[in-house]
C-alpha cells in the first residue's frame, strides 16, 4: 500500500512510516507542492497511491469523481506529526482493508 501524504501533513511521515507504508511520497517531493487538490487527485489515481489529508474537499471529490484513488481523512485538528504517525500506525489494519477492494473508498480517522 502505497500512500500520498497531502500538504497539509509533514513529508517527515514518509521516512517515518516507511517501514509500513513503503514507496510511500508527500506531495511537496513530486512536483505538486503546489498542486490543485484535483491535480493531487489525478496524480494519485495515475500513480496507484492513497491519498491521506486532513482536507475535507479531497472526501468531497471523491464522492463527485468515484475511486480510485482512495482516501484517508484524518479528522484532528492541530497535532504533532508524532501523533498523526501514531494514529497511522493504530490504523494501519483499517488503512489495507481500505486499499484491498473495500466496497467503500473513504477511511476517517479521528
Amino acid at each position: 500500500m502505497k500512500l500520498l501524504f497531502d500538504h497539509n501533513l509533514s513529508p517527515k511521515l514518509v521516512e517515518r512510516l516507511a517501514d509500513v507504508f513503503p514507496q510511500s511520497e508527500h506531495v511537496a517531493r513530486v512536483g505538486l507542492a503546489s498542486a490543485s487538490d484535483f491535480e493531487v487527485w489525478d496524480y494519485a489515481k495515475k500513480n496507484t497511491l492513497t491519498i491521506v489529508s486532513k482536507d475535507s474537499d479531497l472526501s468531497e471529490i471523491g464522492m463527485v469523481r468515484g475511486f480510485p484513488p482512495r482516501i484517508v481523512w484524518i479528522r484532528r485538528g492541530n497535532c504533532s506529526t508524532s501523533d498523526i504517525e501514531s494514529l497511522l500506525r493504530d490504523s494501519q489494519d483499517a488503512i489495507f482493508r481500505l486499499g484491498s477492494s473495500a466496497p467503500f473508498g473513504i477511511l476517517i480517522i479521528a
